[in-house]
């Protein structure tokens, strides 16, 4: 009888999620903790970075590289520019050295401003600092997939926008607003329609590299995207850009604290988006949606360095860093992550870039190590955690 009791109490020891003890975090400021945890993780040692936040008292920014909607910068840098209280980097990017490097991979929303257009509606963080939004608690983070659109209107003619701020490729028409950069860096081989006061000023046909307007914006066409842009735009002609969502926020989502009407989107209510691939937790389950937002199993499985995010069950919004590629940490895959995140209590988690922009940085320094031999690497964006002033 005494063995049947002992063998139960093991089982039962056994059964109780990895947790990390409230003593393991530590208070850096008000409603910031902070953790380091090293755990065996499928036969590897594996160094991990936490924090864990009270959004009532502090908030969350993305915030890209050099101000622009593109170009690179350290995510140490970028914090230290903002007066952050912490950061980790954010979404994945075109990591090259083109002009256009740090142009985002995806969906990206900066203070209401679209700076990048979705890809393959792939999981997005959505962030609402703004009260009267998101109730009396200011806790306006959610978690869900993401697709947008974009088209242009002169009068009641429509075209549909290829892309936002970033390389025009042949037979496409992208939008250029000033935060791309002082002009479109296009070359000259297709048509520019500057646009000012959501009016048509000057239409210029084999040029390119067009001064970006501060009160306006550049529509930019080759190939088979220029005729139809020629066609409608006129000198003086009304314009305007449109963008719906697919994504809507439903009164009745477990998660709402807020009594929203008439489902609006989680996008026209958001002050930053920014995107990551995949989803690894929906309402408290494992739901690593690889698939359907176009990433690979390869990606899924093999153990890298990883930077997440989570909402938990408690109300609070964990960030993670996984350093790896080394013999100090060797990384993890998303599978082994997720269940880790649901040990902490995670509802809803998405993955980040990671790889060799992991980085986490707080009370001044990065306290991770980056994978790559030269340090920390410069990245596209980055969430930042400030003091609430309100």
């Amino acid at each position: 009888m005494k063995r049947v009791k002992i063998f139960l109490v093991i089982l039962s020891i056994l059964s109780i999620p990895v947790e990390i003890f409230s003593q393991d975090f530590k208070t850096v400021h008000d409603g910031v903790e902070y953790a380091e945890v090293t755990k065996e993780i499928s036969g590897l040692k594996v160094n991990m970075n936490l924090l864990r936040l009270d959004l009532t008292k502090v908030r969350l920014d993305v915030v890209h590289a050099m101000d622009e909607a593109i170009g690179v910068e350290k995510t140490s840098s970028i914090a230290s520019r903002h007066g952050a209280l912490a950061a980790i980097n954010a979404g994945f990017f075109r990591l090259d050295n083109s002009l256009y490097a740090g142009d985002a991979a995806g969906a990206l929303t900066i203070d209401g401003i679209d700076y990048s257009e979705s890809y393959a509606d792939r999981i997005a963080l959505f962030i609402m600092n703004d009260p009267k939004k998101t109730g009396p608690d200011k806790t306006g983070v959610y978690i869900r997939p993401f697709g947008s659109r974009f088209v242009v209107l002169f009068g009641e003619d429509q075209i549909d926008l290829s892309g936002l701020n970033r390389e025009r490729k042949e037979n496409e028409l992208i939008l250029y607003r000033p935060e791309f950069h002082k002009t479109t860096l296009t070359g000259p081989n297709g048509v520019e329609v500057i646009v000012r006061n959501n009016r048509v000023e000057r239409i210029l046909d084999g040029r390119g590299s067009t001064a970006i307007p501060a009160d306006g914006f550049v529509l930019s066409a080759t190939g088979t995207a220029r005729p139809g842009l020629l066609k409608y735009a006129r000198i003086g002609a009304n314009v305007q850009v449109l963008s719906a969502a697919s994504q809507t926020f439903s009164s009745d989502d477990p998660e709402a604290n807020v009594p929203f009407s008439s489902q609006p989107s989680l996008y026209g209510l958001a002050e930053d988006i920014v995107a990551g691939v995949p989803q690894l937790i929906k309402n408290g389950k494992i739901k690593i949606t690889w698939e359907e937002e176009k990433s690979t199993k390869e990606f899924v499985e093999t153990r890298h360095p990883r930077t997440a995010v989570a909402k938990l069950k408690d109300g609070k919004f964990l960030m993670i860093t996984v350093d790896g590629r080394s013999e100090l940490s060797g990384g993890i895959g998303l599978q082994d992550l997720a269940e880790y995140l649901l040990s902490l209590g995670a509802i809803d988690a998405m993955n980040l870039d990671g790889g060799g922009s992991t980085t986490m940085f707080v009370g001044g320094k990065v306290v991770n190590r980056p994978s790559d031999k030269e340090g920390e690497r410069k990245v596209s964006d980055v969430l930042l955690v400030s003091p609430r002033k309100r």
